[in-house]
């Protein structure tokens, strides 16, 4: 198993935060279930850009911090569901933070992606 040469600091709030946000896609995920988007295939239609295995391994982290609850219903086929946990609505205003930010400040960042060689 993999063990990191510096520990991480967790008992910085950011860091934590990171460590539990961290990831390309998952504020849209836990954005997307609070919306009432609950099903494994609603959310690879709605994420649209992001592959269905990393929208499935960042819920499966989101699953092992306790951010997200599975719930699966018996049957053929299964059906499956995700809701937010208390500790993952307690989340939400960050999440409105980075939409509302990311609203307000799209064209200059927009504008300076632009002018970024890539």
């Amino acid at each position: 198993m993999y063990e990191r040469k510096i520990p991480e600091d967790l008992e910085c709030g950011i860091n934590l935060t990171t460590k539990v946000l961290g990831g390309k896609w998952k504020p849209c995920i836990i954005d997307a279930i609070h919306r009432g988007i609950r099903r494994p295939s609603e959310l690879h239609q709605d994420i649209d850009e992001a592959s269905p295995r990393v929208i499935n391994m960042q819920l499966k982290e989101l699953l092992e911090h306790d951010i997200i609850r599975k719930k699966i219903y018996p049957g053929l086929p299964l059906k499956v569901e995700y809701y937010l946990t208390p500790l993952g609505e307690s989340l939400l205003f960050i999440i409105d933070a980075m939409d509302k930010w990311g609203t307000e400040h799209r064209d200059h960042v927009l504008q300076v992606l632009e002018e970024v060689p890539r």
